[in-house]
């Protein structure tokens, strides 16, 4: 008799969460990646369904742990916000990201990034972005008709989903945001913060100063008026 072993079924599939890879190879990528992610994050924080993550990964199909990407920074339109171990795109309203970033390392191959393009064509990405921190170039790429075609000119370039604006000064990547302002280091956060809160705190000293004033002019006017009234002078008929 033959005994017939019971096939595995889509359930009985792991979708791992990790390949045990660092997030980036060096400081000045993971700044960057950090940067968009953040900026993002507080571009759509009034946005109940834009999901942003960064270092995710991402299966495009259900049943198939071997195909996915872990995109540097990825934008979903569509999807709640909230926490996952992986982005299981049958499990999200079969919504692939629409934008996704991709900031290089010296370790990424010509090989590799050839593979990440036909990937994101293949499974539905809008805007794709490369950044390279060594070498200050800056390509993306938009679907058109069927496919991502190359944007000839990325300076200058707004993207029609996030509606940022790309810009290169000195060589460092620049975004900003629909209202000009632009995306700031956790670093930059943090001395913007402490000069708002130097700024607050000149002014209220600068209004308690005011106050001060105001409560020994005050003063010195109830005093002129007692005397003018010790005097038998009315100060209010004078």
């Amino acid at each position: 008799m033959v005994t017939q072993l019971p096939s595995s079924t889509q359930k009985d599939i792991i979708y791992p969460e990790t390949d045990g890879q660092p997030m980036a190879e060096n400081t000045k990528q993971y700044r960057l990646i950090v940067t968009i992610q953040d900026g993002l994050d507080t571009l759509f924080q009034n946005e109940p369904n834009v999901f942003v993550a960064g270092d995710l990964f991402w299966y495009p199909v259900e049943g198939n742990n071997l195909t996915r990407r872990a995109p540097d920074v990825m934008v979903v339109f569509g999807r709640p916000k909230g926490d996952r171990g992986s982005y299981l795109q049958w499990q999200e309203g079969n919504i692939p990201p629409q934008v996704v970033f991709e900031i290089l390392s010296p370790r990424n191959t010509a090989k590799e990034m050839i593979a990440k393009y036909k990937f994101y064509d293949r499974y539905g990405v809008e805007e794709y972005y490369i950044y390279d921190p060594e070498t200050t170039e800056l390509s993306g790429w938009l679907r058109s008709e069927h496919e991502l075609a190359e944007i000839p000119q990325m300076i200058h370039w707004i993207s029609p989903r996030l509606g940022i604006r790309f810009e290169l000064s000195d060589g460092e990547l620049q975004i900003y945001r629909p209202d000009g302002q632009k995306f700031l280091t956790y670093l930059e956060l943090a001395q913007q913060r402490e000069q708002a809160q130097i700024a607050a705190e000149r002014e209220r000293q600068r209004a308690e100063r005011e106050r001060q004033r105001a409560e020994q002019a005050e003063t010195q006017l109830a005093a002129l008026r007692a005397l003018l009234h010790d005097r038998g002078i009315n100060p209010d008929e004078a």
